[in-house]
């Protein structure tokens, strides 16, 4: 069980840097996304469920759910449709 616990640990530091070092916005809402589920199995393991559970709604629901919100609002995500027309265009010239 001690293995599991550095493993998991682990894990969370390489959520934690890689989140920082991203360049992608998508990717580091993933990323926060596996950081906050992770963080809740290891308030699992150290018995408090009720931060658990907390953690994954918050942190891995609500939060995400607003970023992911926000980054469709900026126009940071773009949909399938409006990646076609733009590809269009450039495929007309040739």
């Amino acid at each position: 069980m001690q293995i599991f616990n550095v493993i998991l640990l682990g894990f969370l530091i390489v959520c934690a840097i890689s989140v920082s070092f991203s360049k992608n916005l998508l990717n580091s809402i993933l990323i926060f996304m596996s950081y906050s589920l992770i963080m809740s199995i290891i308030w699992i393991l150290l018995e408090s469920p009720d931060l658990a559970i907390t953690e994954a709604a918050v942190g891995a629901g609500v939060t995400s759910i607003l970023f992911f919100v926000t980054l469709k609002k900026i126009h940071a995500i773009r949909q399938e449709s409006e990646k076609e027309e733009d590809d269009e265009p450039s495929q007309k010239t040739e």
